[in-house]
């Protein structure tokens, strides 16, 4: 399987960096690229759309509320 991962700095603390960024179908409140988000599979699955009409589709495999991961 593919995996991919990246890095920013941002001026912000993380508490409200994670709090913006945590909901797995938030992508479209900070992203603008993506301006819709469906939850499937009971929140494990999103369906992304993007400004071309083109669809992304993403499954969660892990989520950690403590390493903010």
């Amino acid at each position: 399987m593919a995996t991919a991962s990246a890095s920013v700095d941002i001026s912000a603390p993380a508490s409200e960096v994670w709090q913006l960024i945590r909901g797995f179908g938030s992508l479209p409140d900070w992203l603008p690229y993506i301006p819709n988000s469906e939850l499937h599979e009971g929140g494990r699955v999103r369906y992304l759309a993007n400004p071309d009409g083109g669809v992304i589709v993403e499954r969660l495999m892990a989520f950690d509320e403590v390493g903010r991961s």
